[in-house]
């Protein structure tokens, strides 16, 4: 009985040994085939680049509302309730509240520093308010800027933007694009090597670069006139330029 039990365990052990090496077998095999495939010379890297033209379908305006308390709720509800007069004046004269966000919202103690040190002077609260309008409403900007100022917001800048419909469309058509840009690189290299292109090894997506375009900005955030006329000289965005740029690994035959 115990020889029999001593066979078996032997029998198991060398199945097991065989699948272990059969195992390693196949990797190595599949380790040299990638290796083969995949070894300098066998592959080509190329950069593809476009860029496109944007005409921007939003103008987006962005207020501040900047309060002082000396307590921290004091400063906070001076700043509510500017922010509250501005929404509902905007609401008033046809602006939807969905157009109307907060970008950011802050309270931080102040201090003055003299020779004995440290003053404390009081709370300061800031509230940033974007006003979007689309391509319908853009004439309207300039009554948008007089209705957030005449009730105690700031203007810190204005800009022609891209919806997100809009970015996914371009982004789309840009990185395409690029893509093909990068085909017809490494055509070219394969063909001057006397090859053809193979199967695409990897694809990476290096940028697709997209900024709003500034109309007015005014770091000092004063400047109502100012502001109302670089809206009315720009009110026209014109196209602006996109850019995506891919990079793209290609097996050479």
């Amino acid at each position: 009985m115990q020889k029999l039990e001593n066979k078996e365990a032997a029998s198991d052990s060398v199945k097991v040994t065989l699948i272990v090496v059969s195992t390693v077998i196949v990797l190595a095999v599949v380790a040299l085939a990638v290796f083969l495939n995949l070894r300098p010379g066998t592959t080509i890297t190329t950069n593809g680049q476009s860029t496109i033209k944007a005409t921007p379908d939003l103008v987006s305006i962005y207020f501040t509302v900047d309060t002082n308390g000396s307590t921290a709720q004091e400063a906070k509800d001076k700043n509510a309730e500017i922010v509250d007069n501005v929404i509902t004046g905007l609401i008033k004269n046809g602006i939807k509240r969905e157009d109307i966000t907060t970008e950011n919202f802050n309270i931080w103690p102040e201090y003055d520093w003299t020779e004995s040190g440290q003053v404390f002077k009081g709370y300061r609260a800031t509230h940033s308010i974007r006003v979007q309008l689309d391509s319908n409403k853009m004439d309207d900007a300039g009554e948008v800027i007089d209705i957030g100022v005449d009730n105690g917001a700031l203007i810190s800048y204005i800009n022609f933007e891209l919806s997100t419909e809009k970015q996914n469309e371009y982004k789309a058509q840009a990185l395409s694009d690029a893509t093909k840009d990068a085909k017809v690189k490494a055509e070219s290299i394969a063909s001057g090597l006397g090859k053809r292109l193979g199967a695409v090894v990897s694809v990476v997506d290096s940028s697709f670069d997209y900024y709003p375009w500034a109309i007015y900005r005014n770091d000092a955030m004063i400047g109502v006139e100012e502001a109302k006329t670089a809206i009315s000289t720009n009110i026209n965005p014109g196209q602006q330029e996109v850019n995506a740029r891919v990079t793209v690994t290609y097996k050479i035959i």
